[in-house]
């Protein structure tokens, strides 16, 4: 029994995660999948979140500064933007640019992240 409410637990966590469409923090997570199992406790999203990032089904993104957030893998390459007001993170599809002219002379890359910052639309309005 115990094996079927930690499926359905996870399910609901990778559920929240896939429809939501961007990182979220482990509080996000938390309140998404409390929508299908109302009883979550933080707990059972640190060890879903753990056992999803090692089976690949989901990724880490870091933000300099603060704690992980995880999104859906398989997602094309992509930046993110921080909203400063709300704290919400938001994907930024594509990549415009040639990071590697900005190098200094010998420099090799090797991978890169981008992440802006600023207003979302919602807390751009409440301004």
């Amino acid at each position: 029994m115990a094996l079927e409410r930690n499926t359905a637990q996870r399910r609901a966590i990778l559920d929240a995660i896939v429809k939501t469409d961007r990182p979220l923090t482990p509080d996000e997570i938390l309140q998404a999948a409390r929508e299908a199992v109302p009883r979550m406790g933080m707990a059972t999203v640190y060890r879903a979140v753990k056992a999803l990032e090692a089976s690949g089904k989901i990724v880490a993104v870091e933000l300099p500064g603060e704690g992980r957030r995880f999104e859906a893998a398989g997602k094309k390459h992509h930046h993110h933007f921080h909203c400063r007001g709300c704290g919400r993170m938001f994907d930024l599809h594509g990549c415009t640019g040639n990071f590697q002219a900005l190098l200094p002379a010998g420099f090799r890359m090797e991978d890169h992240e981008v992440f802006l910052y600023g207003q979302c639309r919602e807390c751009s309005r409440n301004r």
